[in-house]
């Protein structure tokens, strides 16, 4: 008898995360088919609309855990196969535009959550130690301009996740625009970067991006 209770918290800990994982599962699903909701979800999980909740709050959460997903199974391993690559600068390049091929594949994802800019920002973040090794290489081979940071990175992401990783945009124009993007990182005739942004100036343009993508 004194081994139930810790069986059973055992138990439900691994109930708990079964439910996260088909959540997160069913919020690919839907919002890969368009416009969906937590309603949606939570049906396609098999669970029940409370059993959503307990786990994601809001819209904002289902959002996280599908990009986290994204980033972690299908983005993360292309940037720890490409540390060493002869060509860092076009491999930055071919990583942004497979995030926004990724993105845009889950044709309801950039509109189900209202501050979809914040979420990403958070999520790439987390990104920013494992594109660091690539970015020093590309500036080491003069490909990057040096005073870009692997923090830096995360917020050039959004902005070409607010611009082209809208529904309909069509892959010719998001390869054109990510192309002229990463233009502005040659170190040839580059200014110099002003300092890094205030907190404040970080919350006004996520601010700017969510309008944005809301509009």
């Amino acid at each position: 008898m004194p081994n139930a209770a810790p069986r059973t918290h055992r138990l439900r800990r691994v109930d708990a995360r079964s439910s996260v994982e088909r959540i997160t599962a069913a919020g690919r699903n839907v919002l890969g088919a368009g416009e969906g909701s937590l309603e949606q979800i939570a049906a396609e999980a098999g669970v029940g609309i409370a059993t959503l909740y307990r786990h994601f709050p809001n819209r904002e959460a289902i959002v996280r855990a599908v990009l986290d997903d994204i980033l972690e199974t299908d983005l993360l391993p292309l940037i720890n196969d490409a540390t060493a690559s002869r060509h860092p600068r076009q491999t930055l390049l071919d990583i942004a535009t497979r995030l926004l091929d990724l993105i845009t594949e889950e044709r309801g994802l950039v509109t189900f959550a209202a501050n979809f800019a914040d979420v990403a920002v958070d999520a790439l973040q987390r990104l920013s130690e494992s594109l660091r090794p690539l970015l020093e290489h590309a500036q080491e081979q003069g490909e990057i301009r040096t005073d870009l940071t692997a923090d830096d990175i995360p917020h050039f992401l959004v902005m070409g996740i607010a611009g082209l990783a809208l529904p309909g945009t069509a892959p010719s124009m998001r390869a054109r625009f990510m192309a002229l993007l990463f233009d502005s990182l040659n170190p040839a005739g580059a200014s110099p970067l002003p300092p890094a942004r205030t907190e404040t100036e970080d919350d006004d343009l996520r601010a700017a991006i969510s309008s944005v993508v809301r509009d």
